[in-house]
């Protein structure tokens, strides 16, 4: 049987057979199927089922990949670079200087980072549980022009696997008019590490969403959010947002840095107020 199998496997290895996704994964099933048939009750050396179980862990991975085309593999590629990107500034705590602090905790870091440039770091607790904060951002991202005067408009673009997604983001004009409208064309990726939820993003080019008339193209450098359980009391949420943008134009720094900072300690407030007035979903993070 499992001898069977692995020549099914074999076979979708022909350019004949390359785009029978059913045929490909029925393969990997069958495999995992024998695997733990032997595993439980047959003879076979826990040894030899321990190497053919890797290969066929290896060989669902690539599978896997063939279901996407080379430019979707390199969008998933592009988000999870980013948010490893993202997270090794977050994880680096020198060297950051204090922009604000307000008066419920609510506080914004800035760091000058080498090829990445200035960058901003927010750091609040909100009194609502993860989920919740993961259903707004996430599962709600095309309504965040409701609630969030910074944006006028987001539209996902195209969906990649469970974690990557495309969006075209218009924001609105900023600084008393000083800062025009800008958009950006960013890979999202969406990942948990034990109950930590990361959220990033970057961005990128897509051909079918080109640079639009009157609006300048910003571009969004790595950034992310990360959402994670307070400690000690689990019904409220840390939030850490890194916010990296070159606006492009000719606007001074000093307006740069204030309308970035001001967006951030905004974000935070606007947030609030829409967790507290919208009812809850059924998302999960």
């Amino acid at each position: 049987m499992l001898l069977a199998t692995f020549k099914l496997c074999a076979g979708s290895s022909y350019r004949h057979v390359r785009s029978m996704k059913g045929l490909r994964q029925q393969a990997v099933l069958a495999i995992g199927q024998e695997l733990n048939r032997r595993a439980l009750g047959g003879p076979a050396p826990a040894a030899w089922i321990n190497q053919v179980r890797r290969r066929g862990s290896l060989l669902g991975s690539q599978l896997e990949d063939s279901l996407y085309s080379d430019q979707e593999l390199a969008y998933i590629q592009q988000g999870e670079e980013a948010m490893q990107r993202a997270l090794g500034i977050l994880k680096d705590q020198e060297g950051w200087k204090k922009e604000s602090r307000q008066a419920n905790g609510d506080e914004v870091l800035s760091k000058v980072i080498p090829d990445v440039g200035k960058v901003f770091r927010l750091e609040v607790v909100v009194d609502q549980p993860m989920v919740r904060l993961y259903e707004e951002l996430v599962e709600r991202m095309e309504a965040m022009g409701e609630w969030n005067p910074s944006v006028k408009e987001i539209k996902v673009l195209q969906k990649i696997g469970k974690d990557t997604i495309i969006t075209h983001e218009l924001a609105a004009e900023a600084a008393g008019n000083l800062v025009g409208p800008r958009d950006f064309v960013s890979v999202r990726c969406t990942k948990r590490r034990g109950s930590m939820c990361v959220l990033a993003g970057t961005a990128t080019l897509y051909e079918e969403m080109p640079q639009q008339k009157g609006v300048i193209r910003a571009e969004h450098g790595p950034t992310c959010m990360v959402l994670r359980p307070l400690v000690g009391s689990p019904s409220r949420t840390k939030l850490t947002w890194l916010l990296s943008i070159d606006l492009k134009g000719w606007l001074p720094k000093t307006i740069i840095n204030q309308v970035l900072s001001q967006t951030q300690v905004d974000f935070a407030n606007h947030l609030r107020k829409r967790l507290e007035s919208c009812p809850a979903l059924e998302a999960r993070c």
